[in-house]
């Protein structure tokens, strides 16, 4: 497939140049323009931004129903639409029917995004374990314990020796660092409480957050700590890393802006006195990203002054993602929305009728979100 090719192509440049893989990252995820969501918020950095050229009023193309409610959000590869269920299951379904491609029982909910590096798909379940399933058929490959549940999705990078290493946090307060092909651990960086978020990756270095309200700034080479920055609170959402900045919100009722390096807060947003579960999109010059204020806020990426708020009836948990103009994000009102990123007027909505806690993954000009209706939809030009 075209990310196995290019990871590697990317593979053997590095081995060759003895540098890590950050370059890899974005250059894997630029070769893959529009028609492919292999990882959550889109790419390493998890800023939550698309090349996608979405309809201007997307219909209900598919729907498939599962056993538990859908807090997952999808990733989208090789045809398929890979996405967890609080039925305990991983599916793949076909990214043109919504059919059924296969299902693996895990012993817990999944409400982690899976992860697709070239044939491997990777997926933390609430029973603790990490699985590596084969992609096109879910035969497992590998599966590595944990100490507690894993919430957040895992996040990939080439180390020095040119070899796909996996990022993943639990809730036994572990960051993992995993080989790709066996799943043996690399290094292991210990926090001092849950880990709720996935990992971002820039340049060397990975940033998370979790209940010990800390930011985590570590090297991806060996797990050492770069830089760590107290919060004052939980962190419950991913953060997304743009221009050597993160960020995030957290339970005290603020959106915040740390510089990576010095370890300090640059700016903070705050509304009303309601805490943000939302990860952020971030563009050249906006953030984006939910609350339980029932709004979706645009704020200026350098300062952290409102643009727009684009009000709903319901919490919005899930985190919006940008595609060329429009933005797409679901609510806890069980609406599915698309807002214009200049002004935020709202361009279209559907109505599913029951909350939505996923974040949308936007790939080939179609929109696939989860809910807890216990189904996962697809919208897109009919």
């Amino acid at each position: 497939m075209v990310l196995n090719m290019f990871v590697k192509r990317g593979a053997k440049l590095l081995t060759t140049a003895g540098v890590c893989s950050f370059l890899l990252v974005s250059t894997v995820m630029s070769a893959l323009g529009a028609s492919e969501w292999p990882i959550y918020r889109g790419n390493n950095s998890l800023t939550g931004v698309s090349d996608d050229v979405l309809p201007e009023k997307p219909v209900l193309l598919w729907s498939f129903k599962t056993e538990g409610q859908v807090k997952s959000s999808a990733v989208i590869g090789q045809n398929k639409v890979f996405i967890g269920s609080d039925d305990e299951n991983i599916y793949a379904l076909d990214f043109a029917t919504g059919k059924k491609s296969w299902a693996v029982k895990t012993g817990g909910g999944v409400s982690s995004p899976p992860l697709l590096v070239g044939n491997t798909l990777v997926a933390g379940s609430e029973d603790g374990f990490v699985y590596a399933l084969e992609a096109a058929t879910g035969k497992e490959l590998w599966k590595f314990q944990t100490g507690d549940k894993l919430v957040g999705s895992a996040n990939y990078f080439t180390n020095k020796e040119g070899r796909l290493s996996i990022l993943a946090g639990s809730y036994d307060f572990k960051l993992y660092c995993l080989d790709l092909l066996s799943g043996k651990t690399s290094w292991v960086y210990e926090s001092s409480n849950f880990i709720n978020g996935t990992p971002a990756l820039f340049e060397n270095m990975t940033a998370f957050g979790g209940c010990d309200a800390v930011l985590h700034v570590v090297s991806v080479v060996n797990g050492t700590r770069i830089q760590q920055c107290n919060i004052g609170a939980p962190i419950a959402a991913s953060a997304a890393l743009a221009g050597g900045k993160a960020y995030f919100g957290h339970y005290e009722n603020e959106f915040v802006c740390v510089d990576l390096k010095q370890g300090k807060i640059d700016w903070k947003f705050h509304d009303r006195d309601l805490p943000y579960f939302s990860s952020p999109a971030v563009t050249t010059d906006r953030v984006l990203f939910g609350g339980n204020d029932k709004k979706l806020h645009c704020v200026n990426r350098a300062d952290g002054k409102s643009v727009w708020e684009f009000a709903t009836k319901g919490k919005v948990d899930g985190s919006p993602v940008v595609a060329r103009g429009k933005v797409v994000v679901g609510s806890g009102d069980g609406r599915v929305y698309m807002i214009s990123l200049k002004d935020g007027t709202q361009l279209w909505s559907y109505e599913i009728g029951r909350p939505i806690s996923g974040s949308p993954a936007v790939a080939g000009g179609n929109i696939v979100i989860g809910s807890d209706d216990q189904s996962v939809y697809c919208f897109g030009k009919k």
